[in-house]
């Protein structure tokens, strides 16, 4: 079981937890929602539970809670720059399909 950053999103989530006091890593997760079930969740975790599952990768502390970690595993983040666009992608080798515009997918 493993969730893994690129060096992009690891530059990116490194440079913004140093402007935070509180905060101890990456929390991901998934929310039901959008056309094809799922979506992803990312914030900036300031505790973590004796539920959560850790994962350290490139200098970063990435918690998952275990539900999520079922339909996540494997999963690469990546932060990509568009244009005036960047945005964190994901890399789900567990989907079975996502949705015409990329928010969600299924399982």
């Amino acid at each position: 079981m493993a969730i893994s950053l690129t060096e992009s999103a690891a530059e990116r989530v490194r440079t913004y937890l140093e402007k935070r006091a509180n905060c101890v890593g990456l929390r991901l997760g998934v929310t039901k929602s959008g056309c094809s079930g799922y979506s992803y969740v990312i914030n900036y975790a300031e505790e973590i539970s004796d539920t959560d599952i850790v994962f350290e990768d490139k200098g970063v502390t990435v918690i998952v809670d275990p539900e999520a970690l079922q339909l996540i595993d494997g999963t690469e983040v990546d932060f990509v720059k568009n244009g005036l666009n960047e945005a964190f992608s994901f890399r789900n080798p567990n989907i079975s399909g996502e949705c015409g515009c990329g928010e969600s997918f299924t399982v």
